[in-house]
């Protein structure tokens, strides 16, 4: 079971804030660093200084860091479109040495779409344009250097494209897909994805979500084993009981919420819940962070849990 830290700036937090948690991230042996890619604050909280870019927070990234695999969980189709976006993922590729994954789904959060002047269609045609992103950016990747690329789709058109520049990584960064729609997700998984994540959601549902994933790879004849399996949970870790309700309270949750939703107690208790979603299919965990100032989180779970993993 792999560890990766999963920060949600649009709730407050500066790239100067980003990039602290990304190196302590790094230095303790975290997997990679990813973050959301939203534009608006959600809940209580202020938001402030104000949203950071996804792209251009992982550019940074990209030479502030050394080793830490960098993503998004999840770009929204509705933010870019495709062809611009896979230049933009390539470069950072490059700027990294290939350290690059891309997240993407469909866009859901219609409130900042309205902040920011962002066309917000209808969730038919979100996952009509997310399909059709998917096959552009991976056709602009997959083309042979030299040769050009052409698509032809009900929203985009590509024409005569030399599709460059290329990503480091071969044949590209790798991608995620993720949610629990019940047909289209599956099915773009299966076709696109090289790893398939599920944020928030039980451990019934993570069963009833892998299967319909593995049931759409079948269909397509594809080994589902090709696939990366993962979760996403909030992370509230303490070394006592003391200590998880001073780090729930600081999020504004309840412990007890926590450790019936979120990946939350003490070390054996947050271990002991890894083994369930391991036992259950997931490979790989993105623990949700959501104070950022409290680098020490990361050095506890560094320290005592992934040694036991």
């Amino acid at each position: 079971m792999e560890l990766r830290i999963f920060t949600e700036p649009q709730q407050g937090a500066s790239y100067d804030d980003l990039l602290a948690v990304a190196r302590r991230a790094e230095e303790t042996g975290f997997g990679a660093f990813f973050r959301s890619d939203h534009y608006l604050k959600m809940g209580s909280v202020s938001g402030e200084p104000g949203p950071t870019d996804a792209w251009t927070t992982l550019a940074g990234l990209a030479r502030d860091t050394r080793t830490i695999r960098l993503g998004t969980l999840m770009t929204a189709a509705t933010f870019r479109l495709p062809g611009p976006l896979a230049i933009t993922v390539a470069q950072v590729d490059q700027m990294s040495g290939g350290r690059v994954e891309l997240g993407i789904g469909t866009g859901w959060y219609d409130a900042e779409h309205r902040a920011y002047g962002i066309p917000f269609p209808g969730l038919g045609e979100r996952f009509d344009r997310l399909a059709e992103q998917l096959a552009v950016i991976t056709g602009l990747w997959r083309t042979p250097p030299g040769g050009t690329f052409d698509f032809t789709g009900e929203h985009y058109q590509v024409s005569d494209s030399p599709a460059l520049p290329k990503p480091v990584q071969h044949p590209h960064p790798p991608i995620l897909i993720g949610g629990m729609g019940a047909k289209r997700t599956p099915q773009l998984a299966a076709r696109y994805a090289d790893e398939f994540n599920l944020p928030f959601v039980s451990l019934d549902d993570t069963v009833v979500q892998f299967e319909r994933v593995r049931a759409a790879c079948a269909g397509i004849g594809r080994d589902p084993a090709e696939l990366t399996w993962s979760n996403a949970l909030v992370l509230c870790c303490g070394r006592d009981d003391a200590e998880v309700a001073r780090r729930a309270a600081v999020i504004g949750r309840e412990p007890a919420e926590l450790r019936e939703n979120g990946l939350a107690g003490t070390p054996s208790e947050v271990v002991d819940k890894i083994g369930r979603y391991a036992a259950v299919g997931s490979q790989r965990l993105y623990l949700q962070v959501l104070d950022l100032a409290d680098l020490d989180h990361l050095d506890l779970v560094a320290t005592e849990v992934m040694r036991q993993l």
